[in-house]
């Protein structure tokens, strides 16, 4: 089980550069990963007071809060520069947050009076869609899966509940002990029932509640959980990851899943899907080997720890 950076996985701070803690699609970025073209993610652990900025692009963004709450200055509007406030959480694992759709080609700088940590998602684009702040009660929760395999999943860059022109995103919260991203699925062809979408992996982890922690003279917690990526055709892909906090996997193809939460932790992360297919959609094709065990959540209750909520 490997730690090390590699084409399809970068270690917390292996990509951080500047005012930023994860870089993926700016000419500055550490991440050298083949052909990779569709999709950007960017993380900033800000101070209070501090702030961060990203000149307008061809890309399109959402701003997404991790940890704590902040203003949004977005410019390139029609009516001028506008700033949004975003309420933001506590942590990751507290609910659903409001973030903000910047749409293409605006700048945008985000502050913090009290300092936390935010993601901006991001996608190159072309097609112009409005600037839009999505409430945390706007935000569809879905539960997923049953029994083992239960996950919670916050639905607020998807198609139908964002308009955009490329990337779909999402948030996945799975409790300690369970398997999420599973069955093994692809969408790395465009064909009849899938789409061609590169996807980003971005882990955040924490000691579930209500367990016995050592303290740290004694060890302390090592909040972590595993990934599995492998290959679907002849392209070679083999990834086999143990991810914390701030670590990041790339899928460019290929089958995905479990990601995989041990006893003891919980497990984030945030998807961030693009493609060059004609339409924005999330279709998926399951590895026949174990696509079958769908059928037996049909018996199963869904995790009664969900929903995450604080």
């Amino acid at each position: 089980m490997t730690t090390a950076s590699s084409d399809w996985f970068y270690p917390a701070g292996a990509t951080g550069h500047d005012d930023w803690w994860l870089d993926l699609g700016t000419p500055d970025s550490q991440v050298q990963a083949p052909g990779w073209a569709h999709t950007g993610l960017r993380v900033a652990q800000l101070q209070p007071g501090a702030s961060v900025s990203l000149a307008a692009q061809d890309e399109e963004r959402i701003v997404i809060p991790l940890t704590g709450s902040f203003t949004v200055t977005v410019s390139g509007e029609a009516d001028g520069d506008a700033s949004y406030a975003l309420a933001g959480r506590a942590s990751v694992f507290s609910g659903p947050t409001d973030v903000l759709y910047t749409g293409v080609s605006r700048g945008c700088t985000i502050s913090s009076d009290d300092g936390g940590r935010v993601a901006v998602a991001s996608a190159p684009a072309k097609n112009s869609y409005p600037t839009r702040h999505v409430l945390p009660d706007d935000v569809p929760l879905e539960l997923r899966g049953a029994g083992n395999c239960s996950r919670q999943v916050h639905n607020f860059g998807t198609p139908p509940n964002l308009e955009a022109d490329r990337f779909i995103v999402c948030e996945v919260l799975t409790p300690a002990g369970n398997w999420s991203s599973y069955p093994p699925h692809k969408h790395d062809e465009e064909k009849d029932g899938e789409t061609a979408l590169e996807e980003i992996y971005y882990f955040e982890m924490q000691t579930a509640k209500n367990m016995p922690i050592p303290s740290p003279e004694e060890g302390g917690p090592d909040a972590m959980g595993y990934q599995r990526v492998y290959a679907s055709d002849e392209r070679e892909i083999d990834v086999a990851v143990e991810v914390r906090t701030g670590d990041l996997v790339l899928v460019p193809y290929g089958w995905h899943g479990p990601a995989m939460t041990p006893p003891g932790h919980d497990m984030y992360y945030l998807n961030v899907m693009a493609g060059p297919g004609p339409v924005r959609k999330w279709l998926i094709s399951d590895d026949a080997h174990h696509g079958w065990i769908r059928q037996t959540w049909e018996d199963q209750e869904m995790d009664p720890r969900l929903p995450f909520a604080g």
